[in-house]
Protein backbone atom coordinates (compact mmCIF):
# COMPACT_ATOMS: atom_id res chain seq x y z
CA UNK A 1 0.00 0.00 0.00
CA UNK A 2 2.19 2.93 -1.05
CA UNK A 3 2.77 5.23 -4.08
CA UNK A 4 5.89 5.26 -5.96
CA UNK A 5 8.29 8.14 -4.29
CA UNK A 6 5.54 9.85 -2.70
CA UNK A 7 4.91 11.37 -0.50
CA UNK A 8 8.23 13.17 -1.84
CA UNK A 9 10.66 14.67 1.23
CA UNK A 10 10.76 18.32 1.62
CA UNK A 11 12.14 19.33 5.35
CA UNK A 12 10.94 22.58 6.37
CA UNK A 13 13.29 24.49 8.71
CA UNK A 14 12.05 24.93 12.21
CA UNK A 15 10.78 21.32 13.00
CA UNK A 16 11.74 18.45 15.27
CA UNK A 17 13.79 16.06 13.93
CA UNK A 18 12.06 13.27 15.06
CA UNK A 19 8.19 12.73 16.82
CA UNK A 20 7.03 10.21 19.07
CA UNK A 21 3.35 9.40 17.93
CA UNK A 22 1.03 8.73 20.79
CA UNK A 23 -1.01 6.00 19.70
CA UNK A 24 -4.20 6.44 21.06
CA UNK A 25 -7.08 4.04 19.01
CA UNK A 26 -6.66 0.99 20.69
CA UNK A 27 -8.24 2.92 24.11
CA UNK A 28 -9.53 6.17 23.16
CA UNK A 29 -10.77 4.60 19.35
CA UNK A 30 -12.49 1.76 20.33
CA UNK A 31 -13.83 3.46 23.68
CA UNK A 32 -15.99 5.66 21.59
CA UNK A 33 -17.75 2.29 19.64
CA UNK A 34 -21.37 1.49 19.83
CA UNK A 35 -20.60 -2.02 19.81
CA UNK A 36 -18.34 -3.89 22.12
CA UNK A 37 -15.33 -5.11 19.85
CA UNK A 38 -13.68 -8.23 21.63
CA UNK A 39 -11.18 -8.95 23.84
CA UNK A 40 -8.87 -10.58 21.16
CA UNK A 41 -9.71 -8.41 18.30
CA UNK A 42 -8.56 -5.41 20.74
CA UNK A 43 -5.22 -7.58 21.65
CA UNK A 44 -4.48 -8.35 17.67
CA UNK A 45 -5.15 -4.84 17.17
CA UNK A 46 -2.56 -3.42 19.62
CA UNK A 47 0.08 -6.21 18.39
CA UNK A 48 -0.86 -5.21 14.60
CA UNK A 49 0.32 -1.60 16.00
CA UNK A 50 3.40 -2.26 17.65
CA UNK A 51 4.22 -4.61 14.51
CA UNK A 52 3.77 -1.04 12.26
CA UNK A 53 6.27 0.64 14.44
CA UNK A 54 4.39 2.65 16.91
CA UNK A 55 6.28 2.91 20.46
CA UNK A 56 3.56 4.45 22.73
CA UNK A 57 -0.06 2.23 21.95
CA UNK A 58 -2.56 3.26 24.40
CA UNK A 59 -3.88 0.19 25.94
CA UNK A 60 -7.15 0.22 27.63
CA UNK A 61 -8.94 2.21 30.39
CA UNK A 62 -8.97 0.69 34.17
CA UNK A 63 -12.79 2.99 34.62
CA UNK A 64 -15.47 1.50 35.77
CA UNK A 65 -17.76 -0.35 33.35
CA UNK A 66 -20.67 1.60 33.66
CA UNK A 67 -18.63 4.77 32.44
CA UNK A 68 -17.19 3.19 29.58
CA UNK A 69 -18.42 -0.54 29.00
CA UNK A 70 -16.42 -0.79 25.73
CA UNK A 71 -13.11 -1.23 27.84
CA UNK A 72 -14.91 -3.21 30.96
CA UNK A 73 -12.11 -6.14 29.96
CA UNK A 74 -9.28 -4.25 30.72
CA UNK A 75 -7.98 -7.06 33.67
CA UNK A 76 -8.45 -9.57 31.16
CA UNK A 77 -6.98 -7.58 27.77
CA UNK A 78 -3.95 -5.98 29.42
CA UNK A 79 -1.94 -9.55 30.41
CA UNK A 80 -2.57 -10.70 26.09
CA UNK A 81 -0.11 -7.32 25.73
CA UNK A 82 2.51 -8.79 27.68
CA UNK A 83 6.02 -9.66 25.87
CA UNK A 84 5.10 -6.83 23.64
CA UNK A 85 8.48 -4.82 23.55
CA UNK A 86 6.22 -1.04 23.25
CA UNK A 87 5.15 1.42 25.89
CA UNK A 88 1.71 0.84 27.13
CA UNK A 89 -0.17 3.42 28.76
CA UNK A 90 -3.63 2.95 30.35
CA UNK A 91 -6.12 5.21 31.75
CA UNK A 92 -6.92 5.79 35.34
CA UNK A 93 -9.69 7.88 36.80
CA UNK A 94 -8.65 7.07 40.77
CA UNK A 95 -6.81 4.97 43.18
CA UNK A 96 -9.32 1.88 42.82
CA UNK A 97 -8.46 2.37 38.76
CA UNK A 98 -4.32 2.99 40.31
CA UNK A 99 -4.67 -0.16 42.12
CA UNK A 100 -5.75 -2.71 39.26
CA UNK A 101 -3.73 -1.06 36.66
CA UNK A 102 -0.72 -1.81 39.01
CA UNK A 103 -1.65 -5.24 39.71
CA UNK A 104 -0.82 -6.17 36.25
CA UNK A 105 2.00 -4.78 36.11
CA UNK A 106 1.35 -1.19 34.55
CA UNK A 107 4.51 0.79 34.07
CA UNK A 108 2.70 4.01 32.79
CA UNK A 109 -0.47 5.27 33.47
CA UNK A 110 -2.49 8.66 32.45
CA UNK A 111 -5.12 10.62 34.41
CA UNK A 112 -7.71 12.64 32.96
CA UNK A 113 -8.87 16.43 33.61
CA UNK A 114 -11.15 19.01 32.05
CA UNK A 115 -9.74 22.85 31.75
CA UNK A 116 -13.87 23.84 32.01
CA UNK A 117 -16.40 23.24 35.03
CA UNK A 118 -19.02 21.85 32.43
CA UNK A 119 -17.01 18.79 31.04
CA UNK A 120 -15.45 18.21 34.80
CA UNK A 121 -19.29 17.99 36.10
CA UNK A 122 -20.23 15.93 32.93
CA UNK A 123 -16.89 13.54 32.66
CA UNK A 124 -16.46 13.20 36.21
CA UNK A 125 -19.22 14.45 38.34
CA UNK A 126 -16.99 16.59 39.76
CA UNK A 127 -15.51 20.36 39.27
CA UNK A 128 -12.42 21.18 38.20
CA UNK A 129 -10.76 21.31 41.64
CA UNK A 130 -12.45 18.22 43.56
CA UNK A 131 -11.08 16.27 40.27
CA UNK A 132 -7.59 17.50 40.97
CA UNK A 133 -7.98 16.69 44.85
CA UNK A 134 -8.82 12.93 43.37
CA UNK A 135 -6.01 12.97 41.17
CA UNK A 136 -3.15 13.78 43.57
CA UNK A 137 -3.27 10.69 45.72
CA UNK A 138 -2.89 8.91 42.35
CA UNK A 139 -0.04 10.33 40.67
CA UNK A 140 1.52 10.66 44.40
CA UNK A 141 1.44 7.14 44.44
CA UNK A 142 2.07 5.63 40.74
CA UNK A 143 5.41 8.20 41.20
CA UNK A 144 6.37 6.49 44.20
CA UNK A 145 6.58 3.28 42.50
CA UNK A 146 8.41 4.38 40.08
CA UNK A 147 5.67 4.94 37.33
CA UNK A 148 5.25 7.48 34.66
CA UNK A 149 2.38 9.33 34.77
CA UNK A 150 0.35 11.59 32.05
CA UNK A 151 -2.19 14.34 32.56
CA UNK A 152 -5.15 14.47 30.03
CA UNK A 153 -6.42 17.93 30.28
CA UNK A 154 -9.75 18.33 27.89
CA UNK A 155 -11.33 20.87 26.61
CA UNK A 156 -8.04 23.07 26.22
CA UNK A 157 -9.57 24.87 23.24
CA UNK A 158 -13.17 25.03 23.64
CA UNK A 159 -16.22 23.94 25.44
CA UNK A 160 -19.20 22.69 24.13
CA UNK A 161 -21.35 24.30 26.90
CA UNK A 162 -19.21 27.11 28.07
CA UNK A 163 -17.95 28.14 24.62
CA UNK A 164 -14.82 29.89 24.59
CA UNK A 165 -11.81 28.70 27.15
CA UNK A 166 -9.71 31.19 27.94
CA UNK A 167 -5.90 30.54 27.92
CA UNK A 168 -5.04 31.19 31.73
CA UNK A 169 -8.25 28.92 32.76
CA UNK A 170 -6.26 26.16 30.85
CA UNK A 171 -3.01 27.12 32.13
CA UNK A 172 -3.83 27.19 35.69
CA UNK A 173 -5.54 23.14 35.39
CA UNK A 174 -1.84 23.08 33.48
CA UNK A 175 -0.04 24.14 36.34
CA UNK A 176 -1.33 21.87 38.63
CA UNK A 177 -1.21 18.86 37.38
CA UNK A 178 2.31 19.91 36.51
CA UNK A 179 3.23 20.31 40.57
CA UNK A 180 1.50 17.46 41.69
CA UNK A 181 4.25 15.38 39.82
CA UNK A 182 2.53 14.53 36.46
CA UNK A 183 5.64 13.87 34.05
CA UNK A 184 3.67 14.80 30.71
CA UNK A 185 0.66 17.17 29.53
CA UNK A 186 -1.44 16.16 26.73
CA UNK A 187 -3.17 19.26 25.36
CA UNK A 188 -6.69 17.90 24.16
CA UNK A 189 -8.84 19.76 21.51
CA UNK A 190 -12.10 17.50 22.56
CA UNK A 191 -14.86 19.29 20.01
CA UNK A 192 -12.07 20.10 17.35
CA UNK A 193 -12.23 23.55 17.51
CA UNK A 194 -8.92 24.82 17.46
CA UNK A 195 -7.20 26.66 14.91
CA UNK A 196 -2.99 27.34 14.53
CA UNK A 197 -2.85 30.90 16.12
CA UNK A 198 -4.53 29.63 19.41
CA UNK A 199 -2.63 26.97 19.56
CA UNK A 200 0.59 28.97 19.04
CA UNK A 201 -0.73 31.18 21.65
CA UNK A 202 -1.40 28.53 24.78
CA UNK A 203 1.82 26.91 23.82
CA UNK A 204 3.45 29.89 24.39
CA UNK A 205 1.73 31.07 27.75
CA UNK A 206 2.68 27.41 28.85
CA UNK A 207 6.27 28.39 28.57
CA UNK A 208 5.94 31.61 29.94
CA UNK A 209 4.56 29.36 33.05
CA UNK A 210 7.53 27.73 33.09
CA UNK A 211 6.33 24.39 31.69
CA UNK A 212 8.80 23.01 29.48
CA UNK A 213 7.73 21.95 26.00
CA UNK A 214 9.06 18.40 26.60
CA UNK A 215 6.65 17.67 28.78
CA UNK A 216 3.66 18.59 26.15
CA UNK A 217 2.11 16.74 23.77
CA UNK A 218 -0.79 17.64 21.58
CA UNK A 219 -4.36 15.65 20.90
CA UNK A 220 -6.46 17.18 17.94
CA UNK A 221 -9.56 16.00 16.62
CA UNK A 222 -10.67 17.00 13.29
CA UNK A 223 -14.13 18.55 13.53
CA UNK A 224 -13.59 21.53 11.21
CA UNK A 225 -10.65 20.04 9.61
CA UNK A 226 -7.73 21.41 11.64
CA UNK A 227 -6.33 18.43 12.99
CA UNK A 228 -3.30 18.55 10.80
CA UNK A 229 -2.54 22.53 10.90
CA UNK A 230 -3.06 22.84 14.55
CA UNK A 231 -0.35 19.84 14.66
CA UNK A 232 2.16 21.52 12.26
CA UNK A 233 1.81 24.45 14.50
CA UNK A 234 2.71 22.28 17.63
CA UNK A 235 5.30 21.58 16.05
CA UNK A 236 6.71 24.53 15.09
CA UNK A 237 6.69 25.81 19.01
CA UNK A 238 9.22 22.27 19.65
CA UNK A 239 6.02 20.14 20.48
CA UNK A 240 7.41 16.47 19.29
CA UNK A 241 4.91 14.16 20.98
CA UNK A 242 1.59 14.19 19.27
CA UNK A 243 -1.25 11.91 19.84
CA UNK A 244 -3.19 10.34 17.20
CA UNK A 245 -5.52 7.07 16.66
CA UNK A 246 -4.85 4.29 13.60
CA UNK A 247 -8.14 5.12 10.84
CA UNK A 248 -9.14 8.24 12.79
CA UNK A 249 -11.12 6.27 15.32
CA UNK A 250 -12.80 7.88 18.56
CA UNK A 251 -13.94 10.66 19.84
CA UNK A 252 -14.98 11.42 23.28
CA UNK A 253 -18.57 9.55 24.49
CA UNK A 254 -18.75 12.39 26.93
CA UNK A 255 -18.90 15.71 24.47
CA UNK A 256 -21.59 14.99 21.69
CA UNK A 257 -19.85 17.58 19.50
CA UNK A 258 -16.62 15.21 19.51
CA UNK A 259 -16.09 13.73 16.11
CA UNK A 260 -12.84 11.34 14.90
CA UNK A 261 -9.45 11.90 16.41
CA UNK A 262 -6.72 12.89 14.14
CA UNK A 263 -6.12 10.12 12.20
CA UNK A 264 -2.40 8.65 13.08
CA UNK A 265 -1.56 7.48 8.86
CA UNK A 266 -2.86 11.10 8.05
CA UNK A 267 -0.29 12.45 11.06
CA UNK A 268 2.61 9.96 9.24
CA UNK A 269 1.59 10.66 5.64
CA UNK A 270 2.49 14.78 6.15
CA UNK A 271 5.53 13.99 8.62
CA UNK A 272 6.77 11.77 6.33
CA UNK A 273 6.64 14.38 3.59
CA UNK A 274 8.91 16.75 5.87
CA UNK A 275 11.24 14.29 6.86
CA UNK A 276 10.45 14.05 9.84
CA UNK A 277 10.99 10.41 11.55
CA UNK A 278 8.36 8.24 13.43
CA UNK A 279 10.00 4.83 13.14
CA UNK A 280 6.00 3.45 11.27
CA UNK A 281 5.95 1.88 8.37
CA UNK A 282 2.64 3.54 6.53
CA UNK A 283 1.86 0.28 4.92
CA UNK A 284 1.60 -1.62 7.43
CA UNK A 285 -0.11 0.97 9.72
CA UNK A 286 -2.78 1.01 6.79
CA UNK A 287 -3.32 -2.66 6.37
CA UNK A 288 -3.66 -2.76 10.01
CA UNK A 289 -6.35 0.01 9.91
CA UNK A 290 -8.33 -1.90 6.37
CA UNK A 291 -8.33 -4.86 8.64
CA UNK A 292 -10.08 -3.00 11.87
CA UNK A 293 -12.31 -1.37 9.56
CA UNK A 294 -13.37 -4.75 8.52
CA UNK A 295 -14.15 -5.78 12.36
CA UNK A 296 -16.09 -2.26 12.72
CA UNK A 297 -17.31 -3.28 10.10
CA UNK A 298 -17.26 0.39 8.64
CA UNK A 299 -14.49 2.31 6.10
CA UNK A 300 -12.01 4.22 7.86
CA UNK A 301 -12.76 7.81 7.98
CA UNK A 302 -8.55 8.28 7.51
CA UNK A 303 -7.93 10.09 3.80
CA UNK A 304 -4.58 8.58 3.71
CA UNK A 305 -6.19 5.07 4.42
CA UNK A 306 -8.70 5.68 2.06
CA UNK A 307 -6.14 6.72 -1.19
CA UNK A 308 -3.89 4.02 -0.49
CA UNK A 309 -5.85 1.23 -0.20
CA UNK A 310 -7.44 2.79 -2.74
CA UNK A 311 -4.52 2.34 -4.97
CA UNK A 312 -3.65 -1.02 -3.38
CA UNK A 313 -7.59 -2.68 -4.68
CA UNK A 314 -6.58 -0.64 -8.35
CA UNK A 315 -3.47 -2.07 -8.08
CA UNK A 316 -4.69 -5.64 -8.11
CA UNK A 317 -7.32 -5.30 -10.23
CA UNK A 318 -4.61 -4.35 -13.00
CA UNK A 319 -2.64 -7.20 -11.73
CA UNK A 320 -5.57 -9.70 -12.31
CA UNK A 321 -7.01 -8.10 -15.37
CA UNK A 322 -3.17 -8.68 -16.77
CA UNK A 323 -3.46 -12.25 -15.69
CA UNK A 324 -6.98 -12.65 -17.36
CA UNK A 325 -5.33 -11.35 -20.87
Amino acid sequence: MSVRGLPMTVPAPGLPARVRIHEVGARDGLQNERATVPTAVKAEFVHRLADAGLTTIEATSFVHPRWVPQLADAEELFPMLAGLQVELPVLVPNERGLDRALALGARRVAVFASATEAFAKANLNRTVDEALAMFHPVVERAKAGGVHVRGYLSMCFGDPWEGAVPVPQVVRVCRALVDMGCDELSLGDTIGVATPGHVEELLTALGEEGIPVGALGVHFHDTYGQALANTLAALRHGVTTVDASAGGLGGCPFAKSATGNLATEDLVWMLTGLGIDTGVDLGRLVATSVWMAGRLGRPSPSRTVRALSHEDAQGQEGREAHKEQ
